[in-house]
């Protein structure tokens, strides 16, 4: 049988994923071609459709479909083994997008300029072909702080600093692969292009070198998000990789200060690199230790502010729910949890989104099959609150998921089986996975989710099953993996799993243990939780300050004097050094505007080693202050916390910047005495201590 070209599968898949019919200009603007090509390759298709029982179906007002020969409407089961025999069969050429990376793969490994008809040939393109993708990479390249150098009789190759190489190198792995592909113990079924990339960033090295930074036992790593331990990760196994290869960054021992690092970072790095050189047989010199510091720093630094999200996105958040309710009348504006995890997921989403940095969604497809009406509804609502930038199908796609798990929610029943989540595209997949699961099979209670690496080293009795939507470093009979859409094959599938494996005789008293362990577990968040509600609300101060001449910087620091002579904190005060906050707190201001949309108010929000202890103060000036392009501000709120916080703490002072998005609240702050406001929060807080 003939095979498919890469954008013949893209096209197929895109008609296979679809209940009706499509129009060709649907397809183009999909797979990001013309409509005189998408008619050209049908054409084609129609040719290479026959020997598998199946036609294109065209149909003026209904579209293109998949039909049997002779104008049937194919069954799933035809469709399935169609849909997995193009996936297996290999394409006969790459797509644009293959290229681009196969291209970016080949000469951020070469050591040499490599000739264009070189790169021609293992691409199976002309060489104008090649010129033209090199034109997109240039682009792409620069963005990476890297220059494509193309010379007659030189050849093609890439120059910079070898640091912003392995960053280059990092980011496309990041991008392009998923997490099973990284981590799993299944071999990988994609092609050419992932292997490409897997070996670029040195997956043979990974799990050993994430067992090596599990060992040194470091409170920071374990606080890191998935993403960032992930990205962590990646980053130092491309640095294992070009080091194997001679790529060395050499420079003299250079003083901690200068690096911009603390002397506790560069000695981490050095320990990290003397298991690394006993593990790997190899030799790392000052540079290299110095490059580890500075990935370390960066990951510390990615790690949540003090108020996890910025007003902007709660607002962008609420506005959704608002545009969705009103498109679906669905009752969205009541779930507390959804509003939590949008809030969540469009911080990242943004920043991706500003950045134009590509946005991958594997999902999308079935997302648009099983959540057609929704899907449509949602392209409407962020239409019609986007601020200027184009929001791609692949983020409508993680939206939906949002709200469909929100849809699909249902009262708490009992269960029997216990089971850890992990899912690789973050809180929406695991959410509408964990909902998905509540309605199909109610017995199951899903403990928790865990990342990828918690999953690996999880204790066999604190869990009864493992529900993964990725491949697991673990033994295969330690967990299941499924899709988060929970097909009906899934289903029975987990049933299965659960019938011949999961279900095996547990005594009575280690049940009745676990159970007496968990209470206890939800008892000490529950008391945390109540306990920093308290201590913040009785150290919660009004001031009124007189900042007649004085510049923000003046202001920020008065006030953090002022909150030092309160009391709170360590013997030494609250701030260890005023000037290192203010200059945080500024930087803050002068990246993005902390006023309150609307109001005369401004929010200021930090963590920092140099703070010891967490607290809320308010501060109302006698003259107003201009900030962001020229608006008056009369009142400050500082909310302050030190570097090493709780996950209880990051949830109160979460909820307590999340009620400022209530005009009443902001009212009462600008106007209200100190007991008003201190019993206004205290109500506030009451109900979100309640509601968990």
């Amino acid at each position: 049988m003939r095979r498919f070209s890469a954008r013949q599968r893209q096209i197929l898949m895109f008609l296979l994923n679809r209940k009706n019919g499509v129009t060709a200009a649907e397809i183009a603007e999909t797979i990001s071609v013309s409509v005189r090509t998408v008619h050209r390759e049908m054409d084609d298709l129609a040719l290479r459709l026959s020997p598998y029982g199946l036609e294109l179906y065209r149909k003026s007002g209904t579209g293109i479909s998949i039909r049997l020969l002779g104008g049937e409407v194919p069954g799933e089961e035809t469709l399935k083994a169609f849909r997995e025999t193009v996936l297996s069969v290999k394409p006969t050429d790459f797509s644009g997008e293959e290229r681009l990376i196969l291209l970016m793969c080949e000469l951020l490994e070469a050591v040499e300029p490599v000739k264009m008809f070189a790169l021609a040939h293992t691409m199976n393109v002309t060489s104008a072909t090649i010129s033209n993708d090199l034109d997109v990479l240039e682009s792409e390249l620069s963005k990476l702080k890297l220059n494509l150098i193309r010379r007659r009789g030189y050849g093609v190759e890439i120059e910079g600093e070898e640091e912003n190489i392995r960053a280059a190198i990092a980011q496309i792995a990041s991008d392009e692969l998923e997490y099973s592909d990284l981590i799993g113990n299944s071999p990988s079924k994609e092609g050419l292009v992932t292997r490409r990339l897997l070996q670029l960033a040195g997956k043979a090295n990974l799990l050993q070198l994430e067992n090596s930074l599990w060992d040194m036992n470091w409170d920071w790593t374990e606080r890191l998000s998935e993403q960032h331990y992930t990205s962590l990760l990646i980053a130092l196994s491309v640095m294992l990789t070009r080091v194997a290869s001679g790529r060395v960054i050499e420079i003299q021992e250079a003083d901690p200060q200068a690096e911009g690092g603390e002397q506790q970072v560069i000695d981490q790095a050095r320990q990290i690199a003397g298991a690394l050189e006993r593990e790997f047989d190899i030799q790392l010199p000052p540079g290299e230790i110095h490059h580890i510091a500075r990935l370390f720093l960066a990951a510390r630094e990615d790690s949540p502010e003090l108020a996890r999200v910025d007003l902007e996105i709660m607002d962008i958040a609420e506005r959704l729910i608002e545009e969705v309710v009103k498109r679906t009348g669905l009752p969205f504006h009541e779930d507390r949890s959804l509003r939590v995890g949008l809030q969540e997921h469009l911080n990242p989403a943004l920043k991706r989104i500003k950045e134009g940095a590509r946005i991958r969604n594997p999902l999308l497809s079935a997302i648009r099959k099983d959540y057609e009406e929704l899907f449509k509804v949602m392209r409407s609502s962020v239409n019609e609150i986007k601020g200027g930038f184009e929001v791609p199908d692949e983020e409508i796609g993680f939206l939906v998921m949002h709200f469909g798990a929100s849809a699909e929610r249902l009262s708490q029943l009992g269960r029997n089986v216990k089971a850890i989540l992990v899912c690789s595209s973050g809180l929406s997949s695991s959410k509408l996975l964990a909902t998905r699961l509540a309605k199909e099979m109610p017995q199951i209670e899903v403990l928790r989710n865990a990342s990828w690496y918690e999953a690996a080293r999880l204790p066999e009795e604190d869990y009864d099953l493992i529900i993964s939507t990725i491949n697991l470093p673990i033994p295969e009979d330690r967990y299941i993996r499924l899709s988060p859409l929970l097909s009906q094959e899934d289903v029975e599938r987990l049933l299965n799993h659960i019938q011949s494996i999961t279900l095996r005789e547990r005594s009575a008293p280690r049940q009745a243990d676990f159970q007496e362990e968990r209470a206890i577990h939800r008892l000490v968040k529950l008391g945390n939780m109540l306990h920093e509600i308290v201590s913040l609300l009785k150290g919660f101060r009004l001031y009124e300050l007189d900042n007649t001449d004085w510049s923000l910087e003046g202001i920020l620091g008065e006030a953090l004097e002022l909150m030092n002579a309160s009391g709170a904190g360590s013997e030494d005060g609250m701030i260890a050094d005023v000037p290192a906050v203010v200059q945080r707190l500024t930087d803050r201001e002068r990246m993005a505007t902390q006023i309150i949309p609307g109001t005369s108010l401004a929010l200021f929000h930090t963590r920092s080693r140099f703070i010891h202890n967490r607290a809320v103060s308010l501060f109302r000036l006698t003259q107003p202050m201009l900030l962001g392009q020229g608006e008056p501000v009369q009142v400050i709120l500082l909310m302050l916390a030190n570097r090493e916080l709780s996950r209880e703490s990051l949830e109160v002072l979460s909820e307590i910047s999340s009620l400022l998005l209530k005009a009443e609240v902001v009212q009462l702050l600008e106007v209200g005495s100190e007991e008003q406001i201190r019993n206004e929060l205290a109500e506030e807080l009451l109900s979100f201590f309640e509601n968990n």
